[in-house]
This record gives C-alpha cells, structure tokens and sequence, in this order.
C-alpha cells in the first residue's frame, strides 16, 4: 500500500476535524479560536484568547482572507474546471 500524501490545496471536499487540529498544532500558533458543530449539529467554541475584541479580530480576519480566495478562483477560474 502507499503513502497517504495530504496536499495543502484549496478544495471542495470536506476535511476531517481531526487532521485540520493535528495540523494546527503542528504549526505552533500563539493563540487560537475554534469554531465547530458537534455530533448533534450543536455550535462549538474555544478561544485561547480571553479578550472578546481580539477573538473578533481573528475570526473576521479569518472570514476576510476566506473571501480573498474565493475571489482570486473568480479571476482565475475553478482550478477544478468548473464553472
């Protein structure tokens, strides 16, 4: 059987929440927020952060860079060949 090779591209699939933490704990960040739906489709959340403002910051940011590349593949078109 061969290597499982995990690319770090954008996709269309969903990834599972348990690759997504090992790799955010691999990168060694200084403060995190999460966000989820558990099992039962209930809203999650942790902040390493206490300040309320700053969460807000990150999780706009975030949002911000999510549309940054929604809007380059509209430019570029979908990588996957898709209209």
């Amino acid at each position: 059987m061969g290597e499982v090779v995990e690319l770090d591209i954008v996709t269309s699939l969903d990834v599972p929440a348990e690759r997504v933490l090992r790799k955010a704990t691999e990168a060694e960040l200084r403060a995190v927020v999460v966000v989820g739906v558990d099992k039962d489709g209930e809203l999650y959340f942790a902040s390493s952060l206490a300040d309320s403002a700053r969460i807000i910051w990150h999780l706009e940011r975030a949002k911000y860079e999510l549309f940054k590349v929604k809007d380059q593949i509209a430019l570029d078109g979908d990588p996957r060949g898709r209209a």
